[in-house]
């Protein structure tokens, strides 16, 4: 049997350690080709020693030295900085993952791309912020893009082949995260140790103040706009607190279809691996009596104006979605280190949006251009008068 070759950016990450866990099952299946990580070189060379990777990488060319030291004697290549990166990503593989988190991950997503490969997308900013360059380069290239967060994988599977004219509604599903039900006075006072307790999913603290914000569903809104080009008229969002629903496509006829699974990431990742077939997975079964029922409400875009903000980016297009990805994670970090209010994220975000609207980027370099000016300015907007 020819083992197919893989390629994990991100590999110490909540979305590589998920994939491994995969891989580790099904071991004489999958050959490792690259694994990367932003500074770990201690757990990033004890997985590529435990999966005989032929070459790992670091991102930050500091942890290099403690790279090479614990991957001695071992045969297996190791390489920092972001040109590094880059050429990992290069690398001929069958399946690349791509969950290296912020815009980080766009230069090497770009290079999975265009080694025309199948490409299991996790990384958010690659779709928000360079959508329409990089959609034309999956379209040169050949690659095959998989989504591999939990609501596009879901519509993904709902689509299975239907003709996208025949779409009547694409609904992107919301847990709401750990305030759907907290006052305005409440909110206000958010501190980031509450906001990072997301209630049904384990991510990382960013992704889970997304969450909490709603700002994480505004970017996949932005995302499935691109993926599934149907019109930012029918695509919508619905708050859905027990995240077992993960999205649905309603058709013309009046049929919605759903797909339902536990919260792991384990299912939408095996979806993307296995495809076009299917793989286990240690998930437990969905036990429907035991959840006893499934509830759905309308977003409250006054009190988390995030997927408004998203929305509206995604209609003006051109630099629109990259300026707010860009200021939302400068808002987020300004939160998570406690000099920015919880309800002062959204609000930051829609003023960068408002006193800077560049020209349409039309390669990565000017995307990247644009994601440095944006930050630069809305930290600049955060300065104390």
């Amino acid at each position: 049997m020819t083992r197919r070759a893989i390629s994990i950016l991100g590999a110490t990450g909540s979305i590589g350690a998920s994939t491994l866990d995969l891989i580790r099952r099904e071991a004489g299946k999958w050959r490792i080709v690259a694994l990367t990580a932003n500074a770990n070189a201690v757990e990033l060379a004890k997985l590529a020693r435990e999966f005989s990777a032929e070459i790992a990488v670091v991102a930050d060319e500091a942890s290099l030295p403690a790279l090479r030291e614990a991957l001695a004697g071992t045969g297996i290549a190791a390489a920092g900085g972001g040109g590094a990166l880059v050429e990992a990503a290069s690398r001929l593989a069958d399946v690349t993952v791509a969950g290296i988190v912020g815009c980080a991950g766009l230069a090497p997503t770009m290079a999975a791309i265009e080694q025309g490969g199948t490409i299991a997308l996790a990384n958010k900013e690659a779709l928000v912020s360079a959508g329409e360059v990089m959609t034309a380069a999956v379209a040169r290239s050949g690659a095959t893009l998989l989504p591999v967060d939990s609501e596009h994988n879901a519509i993904f599977q709902c689509l299975a082949g239907n003709d996208l004219a025949h779409v009547r509604w694409i609904t992107l599903t919301a847990s709401g995260g750990p305030f759907r039900e907290w006052p305005l006075e409440r909110l206000v006072r958010a501190t980031p140790a509450e906001a990072v307790k997301h209630p049904n999913w384990s991510m990382g603290a960013k992704i889970s103040v997304d969450s909490a914000t709603m700002m994480n569903k505004g970017l996949e809104f932005i995302e499935a706009f691109h993926l599934f080009p149907v019109g930012a008229e029918r695509l919508r969002i619905i708050v859905h607190p027990q995240s077992i629903v993960h999205s649905m496509v309603e058709y013309r006829d009046g049929s919605t279809l759903a797909q339902l699974g536990p919260s792991d990431m384990r299912v939408p990742i095996a979806s993307a691996l296995a495809w076009p077939e299917r793989m286990d997975t240690p998930c437990a079964p969905l036990d429907l009596a035991a959840i006893g029922e499934l509830t759905f409400r309308a977003p409250d875009e006054v009190l988390f104006p995030a997927t408004r903000l998203a929305r509206e980016a995604a209609e003006a297009g051109g630099a629109a979605p990259a300026v707010l990805n860009a200021a939302n994670e400068v808002a987020v970090a300004a939160f998570l280190a406690g000099k920015l209010a919880f309800t002062a994220i959204a609000a930051q975000v829609e003023e960068t949006l408002g006193r800077f609207a560049p020209p349409a980027p039309t390669s990565l370099a000017e995307v990247i251009a644009v994601d440095a000016e944006a930050r630069y300015r809305t930290r600049e907007m955060m300065e104390p008068a």
